[in-house]
């Protein structure tokens, strides 16, 4: 790019590159490709104008397509099955489908996950277009994965809620939308007898395939039929689930409308066929192979130049696909379809009200775009869960909880509490139906557990603040006692591992021999200290419903995070010449053997600066996608215990600045979120707020790579807390209060009364010079904790903070910190 253009903020650089990009194309392309400039722009202007809405100009589904954000920018509705956007071919990055680069495009798929790690996952049935085929013969179009993919005309991609739209420089201009189980296209050609497709000019007669794949290539088997009369393709196809195991079968029926139909056929690999219709047991008994396979329809040329797609989903049968399809977009109205996703989107975000004033566009854009992709996962599959009927709702994608739990779920619990009621019914009906509850589940499998038995602090987080509509909190007990006490024979994939260890010696030893059940025999710190913690949200479940004996029994294991903590461990490390040095620090989290002898860990290792990437799943070492340092901190329900075992409050909070400025913290894991807001327990709330504005925009902020790792829906909720002026301590009724980077917030509560949270003096965004809290007032009363409950959120009231540009007193006396279970935590 010119120099000139990068001092040009983000947004209006896009305004000067894209015209000159397409006249550059347009230029160097045969003039019977595009009529003039205008077609190209005539197609973008119309699908991108910006909304004048004053919340949803403000998202950009396009945040996070980079870099390992892996989020879905696509269309689709706020927890939605349906979702429509272009697949590209870069594998490595391409686990949401699209990738804000310049890999090429291979089709538009209709299921996604969002923000995950792991393999690509999902984008089943991917429609793919061609303008028109060589000397007008199908079987000179390319049909496979590997051969069609085309290059996309730079610049063009355009996203925003319910509606995703990309060119391509095979003359197709693709726009796409959804209702809740159905996908929408429309793709719009040029007026002109000859377009230009993959090098050549081919006659203007568009052929649009369906291929069985998904981004994964894990297809086996499946069905597909094109009825040759009114070109409707039906199927299906088994499918690999991208973090877990099992398998599924999913279900497709798309229709077209637009033109005549001249052909239409089947493909499998390079070779196509109009002679047959059908392959798999539908009328054929042939099996399908894995690979590109499917379907196709040749199209007259459009006398609108458009031709609409429709894609009904379902995991039920082909049936009800076509009946979702039928039932949701029964007219092909586009515009219709896309307004009622703009709406639903309004609908769900317009709980909180902001006050715009002295915000620039890049942090209001950061809030409204971190927001909004906190609600597209867990996706609402209730009605089309193939594995057991019940009456209970069904969602899909926790992917992971060990993700979600620290922020995104007690995110949906203030913001949209129904569907998050709604979700912990879900997951207590599958520990009713499958025997545990999930820490990871996608694609109706068992994903793989990260660490503790998560869900256990989901439900606890509910069960505390009061969520009762319709869920069973005793059988909800029973699960999460069953996580606690009963080993499953595969713990890779829910509840926990090494029981037994860890009831008799309080820690899950490195070198442990479980006879009971199988799964990875390592990450024995991170285990340990999660366990912990979910024991102690039982205990406070135990204590709600009055099972005294549990709650005394699960507050003592709740101490076991001591038994991994070694008080001598140094912190050493190598520098760049390879000398050792050694910091202040001592005593950390590390490896034990049974007999309670130490093993070591390097204190960095797993970190930015030591062998990040050395903690994944298959990992041989003792910590989850982190060092002995992050989970050093993780002791959220006796944080004073923690302090006085690291030093004392002034050692704590030199070593916790350490962390956050030397390296070793990332902020693109989860389990680092709460860290950034753990200075309040030891007395200095200021230092929260001043690492909250290094991380945004630092690395949070408007920028297409404006997330440091996988979203998972939880950067969003990160986002959003920080921007509103809190932060949860998931499992417990405490949040843990920062300075709101607006002039005001507002959150409608379940009450229909606000809760509001408003900087009444020294607020000077966008400078943000005065980040400091001097003052508060709760209800016009002085309000001096540095904490809040969740009754705020519930039944409303208003906050109000002076600021300044230095720390102050304010939240830092013992009994203005949030409580520990050593101070009498009573929850």
């Amino acid at each position: 790019m010119t120099p000139f253009l990068t001092s040009i903020p983000r947004r209006r650089r896009f305004l000067v590159v894209l015209p000159v990009l397409a006249l550059l194309v347009w230029a160097l392309l045969p003039p019977t490709r595009l009529n003039s400039p205008s077609t190209l722009f005539g197609a973008i202007k119309g699908s991108s104008i910006k909304s004048s809405d004053s919340i949803l100009r403000y998202i950009d589904p396009l945040i996070g397509t980079v870099n390992g954000g892996h989020v879905f920018p696509g269309a689709t509705l706020p927890y939605g099955m349906a979702k429509a956007v272009a697949d590209t071919d870069n594998r490595a990055e391409a686990a949401a489908g699209f990738v804000s680069d310049e890999s090429k495009i291979r089709g538009f798929s209709h299921l996604h996950d969002s923000g995950t790690g792991g393999s690509p996952s999902l984008g089943n049935f991917p429609l793919f277009v061609h303008p028109g085929c060589p000397e007008d013969d199908f079987r000179k179009c390319k049909f496979t994965s590997i051969e069609r993919p085309v290059v996309r005309v730079d610049g063009s991609a355009t996203a925003r809620p319910g509606y995703f739209a990309i060119g391509l420089n095979n003359s197709v201009y693709a726009e796409m939308t959804a209702s809740e189980h159905t996908t929408l296209y429309r793709f719009s050609f040029p007026k002109a007898a000859e377009v230009y497709s993959h090098g050549e000019m081919v006659p203007s007669s568009p052929l649009i395939l369906l291929d069985l794949i998904d981004l994964g290539n894990s297809r086996t088997g499946g069905d597909i039929f094109v009825n040759a009369t009114t070109g409707r393709i039906q199927g299906n196809g088994s499918f690999v689930p991208s973090f877990g195991n099992g398998a599924y079968t999913a279900h497709f029926c798309a229709d077209f409308r637009g033109a005549d139909i001249r052909k239409s056929g089947m493909f499998l690999d390079t070779n196509s066929t109009d002679e047959v219709h059908a392959l798999g047991n539908v009328g054929s008994n042939f099996y399908i192979p894995s690979g590109s396979a499917g379907g196709w329809v040749h199209f007259a040329r459009p006398p609108n130049d458009q031709i609409m797609a429709r894609v009904g989903l379902s995991f039920i049968s082909p049936e009800q696909a076509c009946h979702n399809a039928e039932t949701e977009i029964p007219d092909f109205n586009f515009e219709r379809v896309v307004k009622a996703g703009e709406k639903a989107w309004k609908e769900k975000l317009d709980v909180v009200k902001p006050d715009y004033s002295g915000m620039s566009e890049e942090f209001l854009t950061t809030f409204w775009s971190g927001f909004y992709r906190a609600l597209i996962s867990p996706q609402d599959y209730t009605g089309e869960n193939p594995l057991w009927k019940s009456d209970e709702p069904y969602y899909d994608s926790f992917y992971c909880i060990w993700d979600s739990f620290r922020a995104q779920h007690p995110l949906l619990t203030i913001i949209d509490p129904a569907v998050q009621t709604k979700m912990v019914r879900s997951l207590i009906d599958t520990y009713k139906h499958e025997g545990k509850l999930p820490d990871c589940r996608m694609s109706f499998s068992k994903g793989y557990t990260q660490g503790g038995s998560n869900a256990d602090v989901v439900l606890a987080d509910a069960y505390i603040k009061n969520l009762t509509d319709g869920i069973d909190w005793n059988l909800g007990y029973e699960a999460v006692v069953s996580d606690a006490e009963v080993e499953p024979k595969d713990w890779s994939t829910s509840g926990r591992g090494n029981l037994v260890a860890w009831h008799d010696l309080g820690y899950v030893p490195y070198d442990d021999t479980d006879r009971n059940g199988t799964g990875p025999m390592s990450r024995g710190i991170s285990r340990s200290v999660e366990y912990a913690y979910d024991d102690f949200v039982i205990a406070l479940m135990a204590r709600g419903l009055g099972h005294k004996a549990d709650e005394t029994k699960y507050l003592q294991r709740s101490r076991n995070w001591r038994n991994m903590f070694n008080p001598q461990q140094e912190d050493r490390y190598r520098d760049e010449e390879g000398n050792v040095h050694k910091t202040q620090f001592k005593g950390f989290m590390q490896p034990r053997y049974r007999n309670g002898t130490w093993k070591y860990q390097n204190t960095r290792l797993c970190s930015p600066i030591y062998q990040q990437h050395s903690c994944y799943f298959d990992t041989q070492y003792d910590t989850y996608e982190g060092s002995p340092w992050l989970y050093t901190f993780y002791v959220p329900q006796d944080m004073a215990s923690l302090i006085e075992a690291l030093g004392g409050r002034e050692a704590f909070v030199e070593r916790l600045d350490y962390f956050h400025s030397s390296g070793i913290n990332y902020m693109g894991n989860e389990p680092n979120f709460l860290p950034t807001f753990q200075f309040h327990y030891g007395g200095r709330p200021g230092r929260s707020n001043y690492w909250v504005h290094q991380y945004i925009p630092g690395q949070f902020n408007s920028s297409i790579n404006g997330i440091p790792g996988n979203d998972d829906c939880a950067m969003g909720a990160f986002t959003a807390f920080a921007f509103m002026g809190f932060y949860p301590v998931a499992g417990q009724d405490v949040y843990l209060l920062t300075a709101p980077l607006f002039r005001e917030v507002s959150i409608r509560t379940p009450s229909g009364k606000k809760a509001i949270l408003r900087n009444v003096g020294g607020f000077d965004a966008p400078h943000y010079r005065n980040i400091y809290i001097q003052s508060a007032r709760l209800n016009g009363k002085p309000y001096t904790k540095n904490w809040i409950t969740h009754d705020f959120f519930v039944h409303g009231g208003t906050l109000e903070f002076v600021l300044g540009s230095t720390e102050s007193e304010w939240g830092t006396k013992s009994e203005d910190l949030p409580p520990s279970l050593s101070t009498g935590l009573q929850n």
